[in-house]
């Protein structure tokens, strides 16, 4: 009897463990099926889509980014959704486009003194970010670098648009300087313990002393702090999905950067000094120096990426880089030299391609096949519909397209879009449209509500010479349609230009 119960306790054990062990490994099955990748988007400042060696750069190096586009995607026709700082990075969060976002210019309020900071027109409380997309599905969230959408006492507050963590640069204004006083950490001021530096005072050339150069230097470096913190927060959430928007200043005047960086580039270019003719600071080498920060930019990228390996996320991250818009035309930066437009027309500012035309490289080991190219017409505010395609959420309301498909090679599965649309309150009143390889442009609309639409064949003219509008009235009538259903009122009279 004592046998016989031993018999069935024993029998009864070996089941209890053979389902439990099973049951455990269906669990681990199901929770590596369910497990959520971490997200970094790096964003530039005024990068054009030329700086990169992987987009053509032969005289800056860029070689995390190379190798970041061999081991990934990379897109030759995608597109910010505005040509400048504020309403580019409000569209990139919120998923809408320029006829309908809250933010469509550089609506600045304040100075430039630590005294009269007060960043600019704040994002709404009722808008939905990315941000606050990514914490419904249990992300850790976090802002490291520049904001630009409202300052802490404001509802534009990064903490109160769906980021756990930010430090950074809430005015834009205030990151016009790499040594800023201060810098802010959620909604307190963080001091960097170096003097206020005016950026924008004006200096004689000719009494400009060699020794008046260390003036526009400091003890810390703004985009180094950037890095510093965005490291943090990927350490303190390794065990946990997280998404890090990593918008960096870089390569936005002033030019300024750490020497070292500098003398990697000295007595490669023909050169002079700038005496701040065009605004921003005076810089000694001021070739050398952009050079210089765009490979700083360069090297925070790789650091970023080391540290993903290092913690064994590799494989379980995306990580997205592009920039908000084309590059500047003024504080010393010379784009033509650098061909940083690939040749494409226009520049920040601009509805043309060089203004707009951004890069973008995507990596995600075993998911986006390495050393690939995309030509998918996309744009930022598709980060949306990406994110929740990648969350698995139900997509919300936005202007934008999920390219996930494009990126894990499922080309037929990408949803193709009618057309783009831009418009832009600044410089004049612009209107652009891509509908397929048509492109429409109308410049000066303000002093000109009848201002005619330019239209230009991108598989022919993607530099935009030869405009052909006379020959195809049907387009014209098609753009005019477009740009009646995609227009919206805006919050402030000033961004009014079409009507």
């Amino acid at each position: 009897m004592i046998k016989a119960i031993h018999i069935i306790s024993t029998c009864f054990v070996i089941v209890l463990i053979t389902w439990l062990s099973g049951n455990v490994q269906a669990q681990n099955k199901k929770s590596k099926q369910q497990k959520l990748p971490n997200v970094i988007y790096i964003y530039a400042d005024d990068l054009g889509i030329g700086e990169l060696g992987s987009y053509g750069q032969q005289k800056i190096k860029t070689p995390n980014l190379d190798k970041m586009a061999k081991e990934g995607m990379r897109f030759t026709q995608h597109y910010t959704s505005m040509p400048v700082c504020a309403p580019a990075r409000a569209m990139l969060m919120t998923g809408k486009h320029a006829g309908k976002s809250y933010i469509r210019g550089n609506h600045e309020l304040g100075g430039f003194p630590d005294s009269t900071e007060r960043g600019q027109m704040p994002l709404k409380d009722e808008e939905f970010t990315v941000a606050e997309l990514m914490k419904q599905k249990g992300y850790a969230t976090a802002l490291t670098g520049k904001w630009g959408l409202g300052m802490h006492n404001t509802e534009g507050s990064p903490n109160k648009q769906g980021f756990d963590y930010f430090y950074g640069y809430l005015d834009q204004k205030q990151a016009h300087n790499y040594y800023p006083t201060h810098l802010w950490e959620n909604d307190k001021w963080d001091s960097l313990q170096q003097p206020f530096i005016n950026v924008h005072k004006k200096v004689d050339p000719t009494t400009f002393k060699e020794a008046d150069y260390a003036y526009y230097t400091g003890k810390n470096y703004a985009p180094e702090k950037i890095t510093e913190k965005a490291l943090g927060f990927i350490n303190n959430n390794k065990d946990k999905p997280f998404f890090l928007y990593l918008p960096y200043t870089i390569p936005h005047v002033s030019l300024q950067v750490p020497d070292a960086y500098v003398k990697q580039y000295i007595g490669e270019f023909e050169e002079k000094p700038y005496y701040a003719q065009q605004g921003y600071t005076p810089v000694k080498y001021p070739l050398s120096t952009y050079a210089a920060m765009i490979t700083y930019l360069d090297e925070q990228v790789g650091i970023v990426m080391q540290k993903i390996k290092e913690l064994g996320l590799d494989e379980n991250t995306i990580i997205m880089f592009s920039s908000d818009n084309g590059p500047s035309f003024n504080g010393g930066v010379d784009t033509k030299f650098f061909n940083s437009t690939m040749g494409l027309r226009g520049m920040k500012m601009d509805v043309y391609e060089g203004g707009i035309r951004m890069p973008f490289i995507a990596r995600w080991p075993g998911k986006i096949k390495a050393g690939t190219t995309s030509d998918l017409v996309s744009i930022q505010y598709d980060l949306m519909a990406t994110l929740a395609d990648i969350t698995h959420q139900q997509v919300p309301i936005t202007d934008g397209v999920s390219y996930l498909p494009t990126l894990l090679g499922k080309n037929k599965d990408q949803q193709k879009r009618e057309y783009i649309y831009f418009e832009y309150p600044e410089k004049g009143g612009q209107v652009a449209i891509r509908l397929g390889n048509w492109k429409g442009v109308r410049t000066n609309v303000r002093k000109n509500k009848n201002a005619p639409w330019q239209l230009y064949d991108l598989t022919k003219d993607v530099n935009e010479t030869n405009d052909i509008a006379a020959s195809h009235p049907e387009i014209i009538e098609r753009f005019k349609a477009i740009q009646e259903k995609e227009h919206h009122t805006p919050v402030l009279k000033e961004w009014e230009f079409l009507k």
